[in-house]
C-alpha cells in the first residue's frame, strides 16, 4: 500500500512539473487590437502609432498606416504603452503620463496611477514609452542613431608603370531626436576623404637621353571636417565647426580650421533638403616651401541633397573662404555625387571634387580635381 502511494505522489508531481512546463512554454495572449471609432460611426481596428500636431497616426490591419484628424476621432482604445505631453517643446517637465491610452468626448486619457486626463487641444505629443525614454529623457549614446556611408576604391597596374591608388571615404551624421515627428534639438556630422596614389616609371635604357633613374610621382589629398548644430527653429541654427586638410598636389602639408557660425534650411521636404551657412574661424596653413599663415576668415557655403526614385541620392555642395587678414589667401571647394542602391546596404557611388587654393607653394597648381567611382555601404 506504501509503495501504490508512493507512485502516486510521484504520478502526481511529474504531471504538475509537466503541466506547469507546459504553462511557462505556451506563448503569452496576443494582446486585444487598439480601436479607433470615427465621428460617423465607422470603425478601424489596428495599433496606435502615435499622436502629434492634432493628428493622430494609426497603423489598420486592412487600411494601412493613416493620419487621421483628432477631431475626426470619437473614441479610441489602446493596449500599447505610451507617454503623453502636453503641448511646447518635448522635454521631461511636459510628461503628464504614461500608460494605456484612450480617447473620448474630446479628451485623452493616460491610464496611469491615478489617471490624467488632458483635453485634446492641450495635447502635444502621444508617442510609445521606449521612444520618449531615448528620445526625450536621455541623452543619445555616442554609437546611437548615425547614418551615412563608407566609400572604397582602389586601382592597382604592374606594368611598365607601376601605380597603387587607394581612396577611402566616409561620411556620417546623427540628428537628435532621431525620429522626423519631433522638433529637432542637434545635428552632428562627420566626413572624411582619403585619396592616396603613388606611381612609379623604371629606367628606360632606350630613351634619349637615358632616364638617370625611376620617376616617382606621389599623390596624397585628404580632408576631414566635423560640425554641430544646434536648433533655435526648424530651420534656424548655430554651428560650431572644424576642419583639416592635406595636399600634396597643392604643396599643402596641412591647412586646420576652428570656428563657429549661423545656418539656415530654405528648403526642407521629404525628398530634398537645402542648407546655407556662414561662420568666422580661425585658420592655420601651413605649406612645405613657404611660411605658415595665420588667418581670420569665414566660410560661406551650400549644401544640397536630393532623394531622387529607385532609393539613388544626389549629393551637392560648395565653400566660398575669403581671409579677412590676408586678401590673397582664399580658396574655394564644389563637390557633388551621386550614389546608387544595387544589393541590400551595398552601392556604387560617383563624385567629382573641386578644390581651389589662391596661394599654393611655389611651382604647385593652385586646382585639385578629383573623380572618384568606388564602392558604398550604408550606415542605418
Amino acid at each position: 500500500m506504501s509503495a501504490l502511494r508512493t507512485l502516486s505522489l510521484g504520478l502526481s508531481l511529474l504531471f504538475a512539473a509537466a503541466a506547469a512546463l507546459a504553462q511557462q512554454s505556451s506563448p503569452p495572449p496576443k494582446p486585444e487590437p487598439d480601436v479607433l471609432i470615427f465621428t460617423n460611426g465607422d470603425k478601424l481596428t489596428g495599433t496606435l502609432v502615435r499622436a502629434t500636431d492634432g493628428n493622430v497616426v494609426f497603423k489598420s490591419d486592412m487600411a494601412g498606416e493613416l493620419t487621421i484628424p483628432f477631431d475626426k476621432v470619437k473614441e479610441l482604445r489602446s493596449s500599447g504603452n505610451f507617454s503623453m505631453l502636453k503641448k511646447g517643446p518635448p522635454s521631461k517637465t511636459n510628461l503628464v503620463g504614461q500608460g494605456q491610452v484612450n480617447v473620448a468626448d474630446n479628451n485623452v486619457t493616460v491610464t496611469a496611477v491615478p489617471p490624467v486626463t488632458l483635453a485634446i487641444k492641450d495635447v502635444g505629443y502621444v508617442i510609445d514609452t521606449p521612444t520618449y525614454d531615448r528620445e526625450v529623457h536621455h541623452e543619445l549614446g555616442f554609437f546611437h542613431a548615425w547614418n551615412g556611408a563608407i566609400t572604397a576604391g582602389a586601382t592597382i597596374v604592374r606594368a611598365t608603370d607601376n601605380i597603387t591608388s587607394f581612396t577611402f571615404g566616409m561620411s556620417l551624421a546623427r540628428l537628435s531626436p532621431s525620429v522626423d515627428y519631433l522638433p529637432r534639438h542637434t545635428r552632428t556630422t562627420l566626413n572624411l576623404i582619403e585619396t592616396y596614389g603613388k606611381a612609379t616609371s623604371p629606367v628606360i635604357p632606350q630613351t634619349i637621353p637615358p632616364s638617370p633613374s625611376p620617376v616617382v610621382t606621389k599623390t596624397s589629398i585628404f580632408h576631414a571636417d566635423a560640425e554641430r548644430d544646434w536648433y533655435f527653429t526648424p530651420r534656424l541654427y548655430a554651428l560650431a565647426n572644424a576642419a583639416f586638410d592635406h595636399n600634396y598636389s597643392q604643396g599643402l602639408d596641412l591647412q586646420q580650421l576652428y570656428g563657429g557660425g549661423i545656418g539656415w534650411t530654405p528648403i526642407q521636404t521629404e525628398h530634398q533638403q537645402l542648407d546655407l551657412k556662414a561662420d568666422i574661424h580661425y585658420e592655420r596653413q601651413s605649406f612645405f616651401a613657404q611660411p605658415e599663415l595665420d588667418l581670420i576668415g569665414s566660410i560661406f557655403g551650400e549644401a544640397y541633397r536630393h532623394d531622387l526614385p529607385h532609393k539613388i541620392i544626389f549629393t551637392q555642395a560648395a565653400d566660398y573662404v575669403p581671409s579677412w587678414n590676408n586678401s590673397q589667401a582664399y580658396s574655394a571647394m564644389f563637390t557633388a555625387g551621386i550614389a546608387l542602391p544595387t544589393w541590400k546596404r551595398l552601392g556604387a557611388s560617383f563624385a567629382v571634387t573641386d578644390n581651389y587654393l589662391n596661394n599654393p607653394s611655389p611651382g604647385y597648381k593652385a586646382n585639385s580635381f578629383q573623380f572618384v567611382a568606388g564602392l558604398t555601404y550604408a550606415i542605418k
